[in-house]
């Protein structure tokens, strides 16, 4: 995977926590550099942490599944990518939560980093610099989220969708240039 690629990943990946950033940011009164920075440190840090499990347990069945990685890594990337797609068009008008306590938090990155570990079983299956990639993906989400924090604490929620849209369609597009390379339609 080279650099271009690995930044569309990271990029892809930092869509949700982005799109929930700038949720955070709507729903607090005054900006704060500090709580931007709270947001992106919990959320860069997940999606960081993530794809070093997934790695892990990819690993144990490399083995076991290597003539069919390709197919695994396109199916769990155009998964993703299609359900963030599908979420950004959902008629789930969600209200604007400020509550940035540690529980919420916790379990906001939690939940927008399941993706990040699927991406890691595909690092185990794809020659991947581990401790480069997580690095990127975390400094990108890092930095998203403090931006898409600002951003909604200036303009609100207008970025939500096309976030998740963008971030999902990245998904899908690098999952499909995996699994061309590897029948050998792309060089």
């Amino acid at each position: 995977m080279g650099t271009a690629e690995l930044l569309l990943l990271a990029v892809g990946l930092a869509m949700d926590a982005f799109a929930i950033s700038i949720c955070k940011g709507l729903a607090t009164p005054r900006f704060s550099l500090r709580k931007a920075a709270w947001c992106g440190l919990w959320f860069g840090g997940f999606q960081a942490l993530m794809p070093v499990i997934g790695f892990v347990l990819g690993a144990q069945f490399q083995a076991q599944i290597v003539a069919i990685d390709h197919w695994i890594a396109f199916g769990l990337l155009a998964f993703l990518g299609g359900n963030m797609i599908y979420s950004a068009f959902a008629d789930e008008d969600e209200a604007a939560d400020g509550d940035m306590s540690v529980k919420t938090m916790f379990l906001m990155a939690l939940a927008t980093s399941i993706d990040a570990l699927a991406i890691g079983i595909t690092f185990a299956f794809l020659q991947v610099d581990l401790a480069v990639a997580v690095t990127a993906i975390g400094v990108v989400t890092f930095a998203f989220c403090a931006v898409g924090f600002r951003l909604g604490s200036l303009v609100g929620s207008r970025f939500q969708k096309p976030s998740q849209v963008l971030g999902g369609v990245i998904l899908v597009l690098l999952g499909t240039k995996i699994l061309l390379e590897h029948l050998g339609i792309l060089a």
